[in-house]
């Protein structure tokens, strides 16, 4: 089994703050890197912060299926008090809009064309989501 524990990188559908890091620095780590492991790698992330980031990704992508049935998924996990981790590389490509900044419907959601402008704009947003 392969594993990467991602700490505040790369959390299940959602990705860390940019505290001291740009757009740039986290393309690279979650696209680059990460995105680059084998599909069937497990993620360990730092917290257990996916139902939140679920919402949010619904909001970027109200029409993706694979974040719907995350979210019954989650909610299910959640009452019987488990947790939602790990998740794998190839589910955060499906799921994470952090991971799908490539992806014309999250580009048109940020109103942007290109991947990395996309990237800031989502996590801009994100940091003030209510959701």
């Amino acid at each position: 089994m392969l594993v990467v524990c991602s700490g505040d990188t790369l959390f299940s559908a959602g990705c860390g703050r940019f505290f001291e890091g740009t757009p740039e620095q986290m393309y690279k780590a979650l696209i680059e890197i990460l995105g680059s492991l084998p599909e069937e790698t497990c993620v360990f992330c730092g917290h257990e912060y996916t139902l939140a980031n679920l919402k949010f990704a619904e909001h970027v992508e109200p029409d993706n299926e694979d974040i719907k049935n995350k979210i019954t998924w989650t909610k299910m996990k959640r009452a019987k008090g488990e947790p939602t981790v790990p998740s794998t590389i190839g589910e955060e490509k499906k799921i994470n809009p952090f991971m799908r900044v490539h992806e014309a419907s999250v580009q048109n959601h940020a109103g942007q064309n290109d991947a990395i402008a996309t990237m800031a704009f989502i996590r801009r947003e994100k940091d003030s989501f209510k959701g």
